[in-house]
């Protein structure tokens, strides 16, 4: 094997977006790979590095050229016209007396040789520039008059490509390949000669850059921490800021600063989120767990004042963010929250489902039901107060700045302006859970409110045929689904779904099974617990098995009984249950109706009266059990039929010619299949 270089690549522009530089590297990585492949080269290695100046790549073990290929193509047959013939050898360059002849077809053996890999390079990199997938882009210049001219994230300033320590020569709209590239934008001026691949990294290490991302970030992880431990202080952790910062630095410095103790008065997350999305500040906070005035920044130079000039810009700009956020919360403490809820009728919450006013007395109306009915055991009073002012902060000052907080700033002001505690955590609790690995609220208050604004929201975009289709979902009712099967598993509660729904629709409970409505939503929410389930590593099709009976619509008990069922399939008696259960279903699809339930002859078979005996008995048992939700019991029963299921169909012929016998066989196998179906509809079970 040849002698073996490695490649680099810098792509140098204006600032690309911090958000964008992950995705970048990978993206490089993979078109570069791509590009080389078209001409039999493969990297060793691929190492991509990523910073607000620079994307680039080093590949290594790239050998000199690449290999000779030979390509076979197949003609016209031997036989066939001359014109044929003729313009298959003008496509390939080769005379008539060069091809092959096979099996009365002629091919054209085509010998490549190897090429040099710089000459691949040269023909890769523009290749990958002008296909590169920026979630943004921009034409800049003259040139940008042209839609043929190049986009990238920002203005592309320099492009270095070494192959070894050569310089593989191309251009890419003007801009022409090279060895050098600029350092530290502050800290070092000038152009920096790259030697090689092997000096990229520590070359710009001299020059102030650290091109690692993943070394900026640890940097940054580390030194905000010393930081805040400096001052005896504890860092808020927020990995995604780390990265953030990482990807706005090239030589992050972290600094420690203080902002002026009276803004502590505002709410806490309204500090937090000012300092992380407007400034991207670390918070910090006493040992005491209390947030403290205090905030990390990430310098992009090592300044000859230790900073101090830098935290002082930081703590004046954050200031006047502060400033801000206290102004608003002072003005909506001083209007309670009863009162911003009478401007909710002047919010559209949809066009056909009236104002957010008329979404708060529905929600209200549940919560109190739920009470009501021992559903939740919260105080209905509490509860229809929490109900009535849980969406009132959407009017508020602090919301309108901060949507994010919307609940949250609802609690504190509750809480602030003298209402009862189990009050205020219900209004800042009521949309939790939103998502994966949320806080499930436990409070019953909280549960109640939470409950019934999700589900007035299924029901009423369900009534009005705006459910989630394919994927789209722009009411977010999947989630509101998820969260809430979530409330009611993590809480224990007791109810029929059946009966939630018919209420939140304003439909007769007793009328729910004959309505389309209901069971649509129904189905939803099955659809939903499978997903959810899923996650716990249940089986999609023992929830259907188990829904399919139309008879278990309380998700606990549904629940228990197919985890039992699971249970009982893991086992030899539950897979051979199944395979007799769907021999037994078999048989009975394609028997006639009338042949079905017929008396018992003379005499019976031993393996009949077993089978008899042993459906008896479970059937007795088994419903039994699901009576006292004893569902392993219940499995238990069933599994009892696997041994005499299968001696009866070693033992007789079913469709025996005797009419007498085969009609009362027959009704034997509905018996069966019947007490099957008194824990679960076997049908539905894959296997």
């Amino acid at each position: 094997m040849g002698s073996v270089t490695d490649f680099l690549l810098e792509l140098r522009s204006e600032e690309i977006p911090a958000r964008m530089q992950v995705k970048a590297k990978e993206d490089l990585a993979r078109l570069f790979a791509q590009e080389i492949a078209k001409a039999g080269l493969a990297a060793s290695a691929v190492e991509t590095f990523a910073s607000p100046r620079r994307l680039a790549l080093v590949a290594r073990g790239l050998p000199e050229q690449t290999s000779p290929v030979s390509e076979e193509r197949k003609g016209p047959r031997s036989n066939a016209p001359e014109q044929a013939v003729a313009g298959f050898l003008r496509s390939t360059g080769l005379t008539r007396t060069q091809l092959v002849e096979r099996d009365g077809l002629f091919f054209a053996v085509i010998d490549k040789p190897g090429r040099l890999t710089s000459s691949v390079l040269a023909e890769a990199v523009p290749a990958v520039v002008r296909a590169f997938p920026w979630p943004k882009s921009m034409r800049w210049g003259m040139r940008s008059h042209s839609t043929e001219s190049l986009r990238w994230v920002r203005p592309l300033q320099g492009i270095v490509a070494l192959f070894g320590d050569d310089v593989v020569p191309f251009a890419v709209d003007g801009i022409v390949s090279g060895a050098a590239t600029m350092g530290h934008r502050f800290h070092h001026s000038g152009p920096i000669t790259i030697g090689s691949a092997g000096d990229y990294v520590e070359k710009l290490r001299a020059c102030h850059v650290i091109v690692h991302l993943s070394e900026r970030a640890g940097l940054i992880r580390d030194g905000a921490r010393v930081a805040a431990a400096a001052a005896g202080l504890l860092l808020v952790e927020d990995e995604g800021l780390v990265v953030e910062n990482a990807g706005l630095t090239e030589w992050p410095v972290p600094l420690l600063g203080r902002f002026d103790p009276t803004f502590l008065d505002v709410p806490r997350e309204v500090i937090q989120l000012t300092m992380r999305t407007n400034q991207k500040y670390f918070a910090c906070t006493e040992e005491s767990g209390e947030l403290a005035n205090a905030f990390v920044c990430t310098a992009n130079i090592t300044a000859s004042d230790d900073g101090a000039a830098i935290v002082a810009g930081n703590r004046k700009v954050l200031a006047a963010r502060l400033s801000d956020a206290k102004f608003f919360w002072e003005h909506d403490l001083k209007v309670p929250l009863a009162m911003q809820a009478e401007k909710l009728s002047q919010i559209v919450f949809h066009e056909r489902l009236g104002t957010v006013a008329d979404k708060v007395e529905r929600v209200a109306k549940l919560a109190r039901w739920l009470c009501e009915k021992g559903v939740v055991s919260g105080n209905v009073d509490f509860v229809a107060e929490a109900a009535q002012l849980c969406k009132a902060d959407l009017v508020t000052g602090m919301v309108g700045e901060f949507p994010e907080l919307q609940g949250i700033i609802g609690g504190h002001l509750a809480r602030a302006q003298g209402l009862d505690d189990a009050v205020a955590d219900a209004i800042r609790d009521h949309y939790k859970p939103i998502g994966q690995g949320d806080d499930i609220p436990t409070a019953p208050v909280t549960v109640a409110v939470s409950l019934a604004d999700k589900l007035d929201s299924l029901a009423q975009f369900f009534k009005i045929d705006e459910g989630p289709t394919g994927s789209r979902d722009p009411f977010a009712l999947r989630r509101a689904a998820l969260g809430l099967i979530a409330l009611i598993v993590g809480n224990n509660l007791r109810l029929s779904l059946s009966k939630m729904i018919a209420e939140a629709i304003d439909l007769d409970a007793q009328a729910v099974g004959s309505s389309a409505l209901a069971n649509q939503i129904l189905s939803f929410l099955a659809d939903r617990l499978k997903v959810q389930q899923r996650e716990a590593g249940v089986r999609h099709d023992l929830i259907d098995a188990v829904f399919a009976l139309g008879r278990e619509d309380d998700l606990l008990r549904l629940l228990a009984r197919v985890n039992a069922l699971q249970a009982l399939m893991a086992t030899a008696d539950g897979a051979n249950l199944l395979a007799g259960y769907k021999r037994v279903a078999n048989i009975l699809k394609h028997a006639d109706a009338t042949d079905l339930h017929a008396d018992a002859p003379g005499a019976m078979e031993p393996s009949e009266s077993a089978l008899l005996a042993a459906v008896d008995q479970a059937e007795r048992y088994a419903s039994s059990c699901v009576q006292s939700e004893d569902f392993e019991g219940a499995m238990t029963a069933l599994a009892s039929l696997r041994a005499p299921i299968d001696t009866f169909f070693e033992a007789v012929m079913v469709n025996d010619p005797d009419p007498v016998k085969r009609a009362f066989r027959l009704g034997l196998l509905t018996r069966f299949r019947d007490a099957v179906h008194r824990v679960a509809d076997f049908s539905r079970i894959e296997g």
